[in-house]
């Protein structure tokens, strides 16, 4: 099940959480203002029709002037409607630029995200996530459009109130006041334990979120298995849980609002009282009828102070993702995601890598040759999380695949033959030592220009809501086109795209899952090598194929590996023949090197691990 992310909540600021927004809220400052101010005119209006309507009584009602009288309504209707159109002209002045902060918020969001490291998102779960993308922007939406607004607008409503009541009489006036002390203090008992209750709220619908995305995207394991009674289980214990944090949240919102709403009517109730007693009646029907008028903003305290907590929850939440550390760019930030496709694209088209034109790397001629290629130089690597004291994943690799060179990495599963592969193009960073392309540190390039000149293919291959060309395009220089498209078709033996519904253009859906296994790995191969790299890093490519069609493959790979530097995960023994050479990888450790028949003859490991495969894809073939 997902772990739900609480943060301590009793340090926290409401209001330094929220200023957290200003960024975002300035560059539409100037409306919101005028909002405010135009919510503010429309209040205090209200508060002038206790004073018309106390004038129309004691003065033409009283005289029987029906002239007078009305006079006195047109002036009622005149203030009602001028009420009414500020009400309306106040939400007219903030439904655009607010759309436009949430938009904003969810574009830095998932700019963010994908700058964010692998073990960022290992650790977190997605629904998580996306549950910061869009409950809690609307959230905050919802709390830039009224509570803040209100709160600014009632306060003052109140205060003004206040003064007109204190000027026609002081007495009363002080009198009405005497519950603010205990409604005071009541909301700020209030707001901390409703932080937390909204904070735990707004986490477990990020677990219940994760539990959906899960269940969908993976409904034919569930179905497979017939595991739906028990995912529809823990789907319900979720819901009951959040369930009862929200009936919590309504107990402690019914609280505050009855209290809230009792202590004024205790007020007026003594302000009736006192008048009598004091004989002062006479003449005080707009004293009443401005006390009345207080009631709203007195009452609407309770639900706008709850607004704010969990805006400022949500807030807390957003600048979570916000503030983990991207990963470090050296170079010019990379462009937003691209709005068609879905996914962050490398930016503009870099230039053709010099490898492609025929031409050595620039200095490349002047490096000995122990530097050129692609270096591993005592590297060790341990993932962030790791428990104290254990073991490193990777420890001193040192290996140099030569330029023009193939090499396969062959390793029992677990070795950690995926996670050297995700350190070139810097997935993961390395804890000690350093890795090199032609004798040049891979943390002193920008990422943009290292995953330029590498290219990944992974064991997984994994497929976006976009279609066939879309996907293989993503490897490439932006502006590639039909020619690069099917040069890398034909390599992956992906040729099937072809005769697809809509060809190339057809929409392949969420995840690939309208493919097999082996038609997205192809598709994968052919995003890999569409764009020429000059560095090469398959993981276990082929391992979803046939023997017919991994034959196939294998034969239009030799060409591709002819002409660029490659490093290979391999388990099958006609995978290791397409490499040069062969890096046995072992407890986190090369243990040796050599080409494919030396290696079979001295060391034993790797004679078991090919034996075993060539057993295996024998069987396959059969």
């Amino acid at each position: 099940m997902p772990t739900t992310r609480a943060t301590p909540t009793d340090d926290r600021s409401t209001v330094r959480s929220l200023l957290r927004l200003w960024p975002y809220v300035r560059p539409v400052r100037a409306r919101l203002f005028t909002a405010a101010f135009v919510a503010i005119l429309a209040s205090c209006t209200g508060l002038v029709i206790p004073l018309v309507l106390k004038w129309l009584v004691d003065g033409p009602v009283a005289d029987r002037d029906p002239a007078g009288v009305w006079l006195g309504a047109l002036y009622l209707l005149l203030l009602g409607l001028a009420e009414a159109l500020l009400f309306g002209l106040r939400r007219w002045l903030v439904a655009r630029p607010l759309a436009g902060v949430e938009a904003s918020m969810r574009a830095d969001l998932y700019r963010h995200l994908q700058r964010l490291p692998v073990a960022f998102h290992d650790r977190w779960p997605s629904g998580q996530l996306l549950s910061r993308g869009t409950t809690d922007l609307m959230l905050l939406r919802m709390f830039l459009a009224f509570p803040l607004t209100f709160l600014l607008v009632n306060g003052v409503t109140i205060l003004v109130g206040v003064i007109i009541m204190l000027a026609q009489d002081l007495m009363l006036g002080l009198v009405i006041l005497g519950p603010a002390v205990p409604v005071v203090v009541t909301c700020v008992i209030f707001e901390k334990r409703y932080a937390e209750v909204a904070r735990r709220a707004q986490d477990q619908v990020g677990d219940l979120t994760t539990v959906v995305e899960e269940g969908v995207l993976g409904i034919r394991i569930i179905k497979g298995f017939g595991r739906h009674r028990s995912q529809a289980q823990a789907f319900r214990e979720l819901s009951r849980t959040l369930r009862g944090t929200e009936l919590h949240k309504a107990r402690l919102l019914a609280t505050i609002l009855g209290v809230i709403v009792t202590l004024p009517e205790v007020a007026i109730e003594r302000l009736c009282w006192a008048a009598g007693a004091t004989g002062r009646c006479r003449g005080r029907g707009g004293f009443l009828s401005t006390a009345l008028a207080l009631r709203w903003p007195v009452d609407s305290i309770g639900f706008l102070l709850a607004m704010s907590q969990e805006a400022a929850t949500a807030t807390e939440r957003y600048f979570e993702v916000l503030d983990a550390a991207a990963e470090g760019e050296r170079g010019p930030a990379l462009p937003g995601a691209s709005p068609t496709l879905g996914f962050a694209r490398a930016g503009g088209p870099p230039s053709p890598t010099r490898a492609v034109l025929g031409v050595p790397p620039l200095g490349e001629a002047r490096l000995p040759a122990a530097q050129r290629g692609l270096r591993f130089d005592a590297v060790a690597f341990r993932y962030p999380d790791a428990p104290l004291g254990s073991p490193p994943v990777l420890e001193r690799i040192d290996l140099h695949i030569r330029p023009g060179e193939s090499m396969a990495l062959v390793g029992a599963t677990g070795s950690g033959k995926t996670t050297l592969t995700a350190l070139v193009p810097r997935l993961h960073e390395v804890t000690s030592g350093r890795i090199t392309l032609d004798g040049v540190d891979i943390t002193a390039m920008s990422r943009q220009e290292l995953r330029s000149r590498v290219a990944v293919a992974f064991e997984e291959p994994t497929l976006f809501s976009a279609s066939v060309g879309e996907n293989v395009l993503m490897g490439a220089a932006d502006g590639a086109g039909a020619a690069e498209l099917d040069r890398a078709l034909a390599v992956a033996q992906a040729e099937f795209a072809h005769t697809l519904p809509q060809g190339t253009d057809t929409q392949v859906g969420e995840q690939g899952l309208s493919l097999s296994g082996g038609q997205r790995q192809r598709l994968a191969l052919a995003r890999a090598v569409v764009g020429r790299p000059e560095f090469l890093v398959l993981d276990d490519p082929l391992s979803a194929l046939d023997v017919h069609t991994e034959a196939a493959v294998e034969a239009a790979l030799r060409d591709v590996l002819a002409a660029t530097t490659a490093l290979i995960v391999a388990h099958r023994p006609s995978t290791v023949l397409l490499a040069d050479r062969v890096a046995l990888l072992s407890g986190g450790r090369i243990a040796a090197v050599g080409t494919h028949h030396e290696l079979l003859r001295t060391n034993a490991e790797y004679a078991h691990l090919m034996s075993g495969a060539d057993q295996t894809h024998q069987e396959a073939a059969r």
